[in-house]
């Protein structure tokens, strides 16, 4: 080890260090088609997900969004992403889904195009990480316990 070093030049050189790796820009993740693909998942729902620049387009299932998702709350749920990070219209959208119901759906699939415009613009990342579009929803059913007719209740008592 050096003579003569305090421990502020040491802060400084491992401060430094730390910094380097981080400045790196993340790289986009395309295919060959120029799409970026992310899954999304919710409940029992998982979605898949491919998006390129286009006119606003959105396919779920064959389907358009709209006969899709009938409800007004699940289609702007679909276009949070799209509208935190200022690109509403600007990509088209190609989605499968399957399982669970429609709310889980929905949610699945915000979660995929999250993630998918962070493949495609890394930049964008803070505003949806700030937002909460990128975690998981963690939260699931609760699995039926034995003795019992669902995962809490109980049978109704009888003192006879």
């Amino acid at each position: 080890m050096a003579e003569g070093r305090t421990l502020a030049d040491l802060s400084l050189d491992s401060a430094k260090a730390a910094a380097a790796p981080a400045a790196a820009p993340a790289e986009r993740k395309l295919d060959k088609f120029g799409r970026a693909y992310a899954t999304g998942k919710r409940k029992d729902a998982v979605a898949r997900v491919w998006i390129k620049p286009g006119s606003g387009k959105f396919i779920v299932n064959g389907k358009e969004s709209n006969a899709y998702f009938a409800r007004p709350v699940l289609r702007m749920l679909l276009q949070q992403p799209f509208v935190v990070t200022n690109r509403t219209g600007q990509f088209d959208i190609m989605a499968t889904v399957s399982g669970g119901g429609l709310s889980g759906q929905a949610g699945a699939l915000r979660h995929g195009i999250s993630k998918a415009l962070t493949y495609f613009e890394p930049a964008l990342r803070p505003a949806l990480k700030a937002q909460g579009f990128l975690t998981r929803d963690p939260r699931v059913v609760e699995r039926k316990k034995y003795g019992k007719p669902k995962a809490r209740r109980s049978f109704q008592f009888s003192k006879r």
